[in-house]
């Protein structure tokens, strides 16, 4: 759809991507949205981008002046210095000096200025692309809503014969008529919002080449507006199967009774999920077997939500994981993620960006809690962008690693916290159990999608030396309730 029609960069790559290559050369947009929400640095965006392509481009406002905007970019790294500007704001005279009129109407006097200020300074400077800021403020010098549209129709012609392409602002405005005329006029449509969700970015339409839909996740940063779409599951899913092997690798975790509990390791490009209460060693299990990948040439990312990056190293090298020197060789990549600035969207373009640039084979979040309380928007929204996330990573042969933290002390009375099990193709459990009056820890499989497993549990244990992990538990029943009982000869928990 929409191949025959040229397209120009907007100026900021994400807008590009949901209005699926670019702003059509010679239509009109409409950015809308409430005070502060970004719309005239959006436009600021488009004209810088026209300047840096050597174009020429036209600047026409009537709420700020010149100085005003200049200083606004340039506060965000924006500058349109070079642009040409038509300023239909009245001079500040206007406010001490008296105005009438005498049989005729004030709108006919203001809309002659302005529409012939617009028009001689569209014909005599011919931009490329052009910036109202606000279009609305044409309606304040209309006779009625249908003057106004007419107007903005003859406005519309008379850029498309000179193959201008406009951006204009507007000021959410739901119920006024005017709002609906502007709307229907446009050829594209772009809304921004901010709220308890963040800043958010939603193309509502796009004539001749269409939009990706849904809202997407927005930030405005020291270099101005950054948008991130949201990933569609769909396209990774198309990408899996065009990449999937049909014989996958497995990933180990280096000590041999782990690796015979997971049935010899889990499959490559899998989704697994780590669960169990705080204390248990989730965080470690996790780290033990990126330790055992990089010895084994793969590289790994972890993102920490739930920790700062000294504590995690602090915490592994002090039972033997050496994530120092793995992060001075480059396999293994440590982020901390700040808590409420990022949305869902921006964390899964962090993620692909150091997949794609520096190619991570085994990514880890810790954990879940961390992920849906640190970023913008509902948990149940969260948790969707994150089963998209996980798909686009298998896609590209990534292997994911989940730390999952459920709220009981001891047993398992469900194995991820949230219902997200279905994301999972692998479960295995940290959990606590009571034996002879003390707490010790025992380690299982739930389930593997692929391969064989052992269904049963093993004794284990951290020490300053490493993970240590036990033989089979046998002879016990009641571990998955917390509280093991004798069911006939046992063979009792390693004890040292």
């Amino acid at each position: 759809m929409g191949s025959n029609v040229s397209s120009i960069h907007s100026g900021v790559d994400g807008v590009d991507d949901i209005l699926r290559g670019g702003l059509v050369t010679g239509r009109m947009y409409l950015i809308q949205g409430q005070p502060g929400t970004g719309k005239t640095l959006l436009g600021m965006h488009f004209l810088e981008e026209g300047l840096e392509a050597d174009e020429t481009v036209l600047f026409i406002h009537s709420e700020e002046s010149r100085g005003e905007i200049l200083s606004n970019g340039a506060a965000v790294g924006i500058d349109i210095s070079e642009a040409e500007f038509l300023d239909l704001g009245p001079d500040s005279e206007f406010f001490i000096e008296d105005y009438s009129y005498d049989l005729v109407n004030p709108s006919d006097i203001e809309q002659n200025r302005y529409t012939q200020d617009i028009h001689d300074a569209i014909r005599d400077i011919d931009p490329d692309r052009v910036v109202v800021d606000p279009i609305t403020q044409l309606r304040y010098v209309e006779a009625n809503d249908h003057q106004f549209r007419k107007r903005i129709l003859a406005f519309m012609r008379f850029l498309k014969q000179r193959e201008v392409t406009v951006i204009a602002t507007a000021t959410s405005a739901t119920g006024q008529e005017y709002d609906s005329e502007i709307r229907s006029l446009s050829d594209g449509i772009l809304e921004l919002t901010r709220g308890e969700r963040g800043r958010r970015i939603k193309a509502a339409k796009h004539r001749a080449r269409g939009q990706i839909e849904g809202d997407h996740g927005m930030a405005i940063r020291g270099e101005g507006i950054e948008v991130f779409p949201q990933l569609i599951p769909e396209q990774a899913d198309e990408q899996a199967k065009q990449n999937r092997r049909f014989e996958t690798e497995r990933v180990q975790f280096g000590i041999d009774e782990l690796d015979d509990l997971v049935g010899g390791g889990f499959e490559q490009e899998t989704v697994t999920f780590i669960s169990g209460p705080t204390g248990t060693g989730k965080t470690s299990t996790g780290t033990q077997l990126l330790c055992q990948a990089a010895e084994n040439g793969l590289q790994s990312a972890i993102y920490l939500f739930e920790e700062d990056g000294r504590t995690y190293d602090h915490r592994s090298e002090s039972i033997g994981l050496p994530v120092r020197r793995l992060r001075e060789e480059g396999s293994l990549a440590v982020t901390e993620v700040e808590p409420l600035t990022r949305s869902g969207e921006e964390f899964g373009h962090m993620v692909k960006q150091q997949v794609n640039e520096q190619g991570a084979d085994i990514v880890m979040i810790d954990g879940i809690d961390g992920y849906t309380v640190s970023l913008q928007g509902q948990e149940s929204e969260l948790v969707r962008k994150l089963h998209a996330l996980t798909r686009y990573l298998k896609s590209r042969g990534v292997t994911v690693l989940i730390m999952n933290e459920i709220s009981e002390i001891t047993g398992i009375s469900r194995a991820t916290s949230g219902d997200l099990s279905y994301i999972a193709d692998n479960l295995m459990f940290l959990s606590y159990v009571e034996m002879d009056g003390s707490l010790r820890k025992v380690i299982g499989v739930l389930k593997k999608r692929t391969g064989g497993f052992e269904h049963s549990l093993r004794e284990f244990e951290i020490t300053s030396n490493g993970i240590h992990v036990g033989e089979p538990l046998t002879g016990l029943y009641g571990i998955l309730q917390g509280s093991p009982r004798a069911s006939g000869p046992a063979n009792s928990p390693r004890t040292e």
